[in-house]
């Protein structure tokens, strides 16, 4: 690998994390280890992209409060849960609850492998997707404040009549927002409007 790529390694077992460790090394791999959910979320925010490599059985919190506290902390990171023989249902919570695979213990170098492939690809994806985020916030930051508004009507699927009312303004004041926001974003069409409003998360602000 050119650019080796991060597994965040948690379980309490330090016989897991050693060998589990020698492993992914020895397979091109960096590794963060930590003995517990808790020594993971003490710098959530400023974790690396990698991915999350989650016992599901610790102390203080187990993985499945790990992952809740991933999530609710903004931590989008893949996770993929290690499981003890018995502890498939509990497995199959963590995917319901957002994990991407599940591995049991002990498990084969090219299960974990495998695992991970599947982890960093998600990995890749969600970076785009975060970029593409980035890239529309910034265009929509290009607008005035009354061009976003008319933008957040159009994302509620509201009619030039209804913003006008709503804004206070005239139709026609509308349609003339509507044409500058639309050249700004650098758009021909209202889908294309709207897909940049949805990635920069204004379609979440408009239906709080």
């Amino acid at each position: 690998m050119s650019e080796k790529l991060l597994v965040h390694l948690v379980d309490d077992d330090e016989g897991v994390r050693r060998s589990a460790a020698f492993m992914l090394k020895t397979s091109g791999f960096r590794v963060e280890a930590y003995e517990t959910g808790v020594a993971l979320l003490k710098n959530v925010r400023a974790l690396e992209p990698g991915c999350i490599l989650l016992d599901i059985r610790m102390p203080e919190m187990d993985g499945l409060e790990v992952q809740r506290a991933l999530r609710d902390a903004g931590c989008m990171l893949p996770v993929i849960i290690m499981t003890g023989h018995g502890d498939v249902p509990i497995a199959v919570q963590a995917m319901k609850a957002g994990a991407i695979d599940f591995i049991e213990k002990p498990f084969e170098k090219q299960t974990l492998l495998t695992a991970l492939a599947n982890g960093h690809e998600r990995l890749g994806q969600a970076a785009a997707s975060s970029a593409r985020g980035d890239e529309a916030r910034g265009r929509l930051n290009a607008l005035t404040p009354r061009e976003r508004d008319v933008l957040s009507g159009l994302v509620r699927g509201l009619p030039n009549k209804t913003i006008a009312y709503d804004l206070g303004i005239s139709p026609r004041t509308v349609e003339i927002h509507r044409a500058n926001l639309m050249d700004k974003l650098a758009v021909r069409s209202l889908s294309e409007a709207l897909r940049i409003a949805f990635a920069a998360g204004l379609g979440d602000e408009a239906t709080a």
